[in-house]
């Protein structure tokens, strides 16, 4: 479904504007939170988050029945608050390192309903992990398999695995993002045959017990058929075992990667309905191939929190170049948000103190940092007025932007603040120059 950006130019149904014309998130106006909490500023609307995650399990119980999971995918946002929601929540979580199963343990969560990932797993990461009780391993390849084994015969144990499996499948999006084509660094190819071998090594290993299989195609993917082709693929294996090996897989996850609404030209993906199709295709195809449907894992993570998280920034310089254009200087940059300088992935950067008038100057939003590339987004529409002090609010932040930030030019990241029933609390603290030299010897 496409939904047009309405009047305000708002893209996100928890953005608006007072009545004085400021900018509000999930019905909070930005400049007092932006006077109490300075800026740069991550806010999360918390119950965006939870709305977000009772859509996905709803829809997938609906699609699949009780047995199926849905488990967010960590590395798009990882604080411990996060992971109490999910607990609250009843989702399951995928990690990708020690350090977010650590703060998944910090936040009480309850590690048998963690899958942890990797494409290279060091001893250390699989030993920590087993002694934490993460329920799963999803195995990239056969010396993860082998120092499994190892290290669960050394704990007298049977560490539940899926394999990840490569389908093949171009997801048609960015090349940075797209993880199903058989030449991706994730995963074991099927075409290749690798998947089948090792699928029988994983059997034939007495302290690893294989429960199934798992795939991810990629992100930012709006196209339901992108699932459809993967489920076709997978399901096709999973009987291929079953005939070759007598192994029926009791669980097929087959990732994320839903899309979300970064601008206004970028469809609304209907989660449910989306969901919903799959479901019947999958149900459908699993019967036609005369075997029984696993338990189906879904692994959201941009669409759980993306368009639940906003950036505040403070105009530092405007600095017009006649005939050329306009730099807008806020006191961010690619320290808190990378993924244009990565990617050159859209946003929309609107004006907090009021709407845009219908005179706009275009402009590029850029960073502090001492690097030419950073930048937030070029050919903004802005108010040909902006000055010094004013506050630009970049949209649909709550994915890959704190869990991707970093100290370039030794500036500290900023805080995450919770919105929640019209309050605010902090859930990350903003570094200090103090944080910034506490490893220091």
């Amino acid at each position: 479904m496409i939904v047009t950006e309405n009047k305000s130019g708002m893209i996100c149904s928890n953005l608006s504007r007072d009545e004085s014309g400021e900018l509000c998130f999930a019905g909070m106006p930005l400049s007092p939170l932006a006077q109490k909490y300075g800026t740069p500023l991550y806010l999360y609307d918390e119950a965006r988050i939870r709305e977000r995650c009772r859509t996905y399990l709803g829809a997938v119980r609906e699609a699949f029945g009780d047995r199926a999971r849905v488990l967010y995918a960590s590395k798009a946002a990882s604080f411990r608050r996060l992971y109490e929601i999910m607990r609250e929540e009843g989702m399951g979580i995928d990690v990708v390192s020690r350090g977010e199963i650590y703060t998944a343990v910090r936040a009480g969560f309850p590690l048998e309903r963690a899958y942890f990932h990797s494409n290279n797993k060091t001893d250390e990461d699989i030993a920590y992990a087993m002694e934490h009780g993460v329920g799963y391993f999803v195995v990239d390849n056969e010396e993860e398999l082998y120092a499994i084994d190892r290290l669960a015969t050394a704990r007298g144990i049977q560490q539940r695995v899926l394999l990840r499996l490569t389908p093949g499948i171009d997801p048609h999006t960015y090349a940075a993002v797209a993880t199903g084509k058989v030449d991706s660094k994730f995963g074991s190819a099927i075409e290749t045959g690798q998947a089948d071998a090792i699928t029988r090594l994983a059997l034939s290993l007495s302290h690893v017990a294989l429960k199934g299989f798992h795939c991810h195609v990629g992100s930012q993917v709006f196209d339901s058929d992108v699932y459809f082709r993967a489920a076709e693929v997978m399901l096709s294996f999973v009987a291929h075992m079953a005939r070759t090996e007598g192994f029926l897989a009791e669980e097929l996850d087959i990732g994320g990667g839903y899309g979300v609404r970064y601008v206004a030209e970028q469809p609304e993906i209907d989660i449910a309905e989306n969901i919903r199709e799959v479901g019947e295709f999958m149900t459908r195809r699993a019967e036609e191939l005369g075997i029984t449907l696993p338990v189906v894992a879904f692994e959201p993570g941009r669409s759980i929190v993306a368009d639940a998280g906003l950036t505040v920034y403070t105009v530092g310089t405007v600095k017009r170049i006649p005939g050329y254009k306009t730099y807008v200087s806020v006191d961010g940059g690619m320290t808190d948000n990378p993924r244009f300088a990565l990617y050159g992935s859209p946003y929309t950067i609107l004006p907090v103190a009021a709407d845009l008038p219908e005179e706009t100057e275009s402009c590029s939003v850029v960073g502090r940092c001492c690097e030419s590339g950073d930048i937030l987004q070029e050919n903004v529409p802005l108010p040909p007025d902006m000055a010094r002090g004013d506050l630009l609010a970049c949209l649909t932040t709550g994915a890959y932007h704190y869990s991707m930030a970093s100290n370039y030019n030794r500036i500290p990241r900023p805080p995450v603040v919770m919105l929640a029933d019209g309050t605010s609390y902090l859930a990350v603290r903003r570094e200090t120059p103090e944080d910034l030299v506490a490893l220091d010897c």
